[in-house]
């Protein structure tokens, strides 16, 4: 926890979806203490799966004691449930991903599934006026996908049904920033999905993203950044493919490279 100067300006990092990248959190950890100089961190979830350091990932969150949503992969590890097919993802994908989840299942540390089953479902936060929910798909759904293009009747339901002007969600690996019309006169409501940490699924996306939110609670004003940063993403995926963990996801990092490198 850092400390801002102005005690009324709260400096909030919140980091979703590292799927075991452990390069990627080290990077964003340090460019939270040294860029950001959060008062505050917290995690949306899903630390597993995907990239070879489960238990390292879920130990640098433990020794940080940084407050974290359940994501659905790690509901799945910490509770040993089916790995289910999802219709959007072709046979390689389901392949892939039962392979990954099963290796996390073999290799998660006893103490780390602890962890990852006491973890809980929301964190609710306020600021002065400002009111704010961490979840890490949808309210009351560790699954449910979010996305900028959802129907903006979803978004109001949404609100309402929790009574915040803040709704910070992730999962879906794609960040995006949305204001809503408020109830309230004058007063919009914000939601904001962080972006994943390990595997971002955006376009440009050889980075790790997250969330900057800066709170002033004297002039209730709001400020969300969504952070893009570089990282080793070489060792990530010279250490997936010396791993149990299927190349897939070391493919799906180097077309992010070619991505970026393209400018697409």
């Amino acid at each position: 926890m850092y400390l801002t100067k102005n005690t009324f300006v709260q400096k909030i990092a919140i980091i979703s979806d590292i799927h075991g990248n452990l390069p990627a959190l080290n990077a964003v950890i340090h460019d939270i203490k040294t860029v950001f100089q959060a008062d505050f961190i917290y995690c949306l979830g899903d630390l597993t799966d995907g990239a070879p350091w489960n238990n390292e990932v879920v130990d640098t969150i433990r020794a940080l004691q940084i407050p974290t949503v359940m994501g659905n992969h790690d509901e799945r590890i910490a509770f040993n449930y089916e790995v289910l097919s999802l219709k959007k993802h072709n046979l390689e994908e389901q392949q892939a991903r039962l392979k990954t989840i099963n290796q996390t299942k073999n290799t998660i540390s006893e103490l780390n599934k602890a962890f990852l089953s006491e973890l809980v479902p929301d964190i609710r936060l306020n600021f002065g006026s400002v009111s704010c929910l961490l979840v890490h798909g949808g309210s009351g759904n560790n699954e449910e996908y979010i996305y900028e293009y959802t129907d903006d009747e979803l978004f109001k339901r949404l609100f309402k049904q929790e009574d915040v002007n803040i709704i910070v969600a992730g999962h879906t690996h794609l960040s995006f920033i949305k204001y809503t019309d408020s109830d309230n006169d004058g007063q919009r409501n914000l939601f904001v999905n962080a972006g994943s940490v390990g595997r971002t699924k955006e376009m440009n996306g050889a980075k790790a993203v997250y969330l900057w939110l800066t709170i002033d609670e004297l002039q209730n004003k709001v400020e969300p950044v969504l952070r893009k940063i570089d990282y080793n993403i070489g060792e990530t995926i010279s250490g997936i493919r010396n791993s149990e963990v299927p190349d897939f996801y070391a493919d799906l990092l180097s077309k992010r490279i070619k991505q970026n490198q393209c400018g697409d």
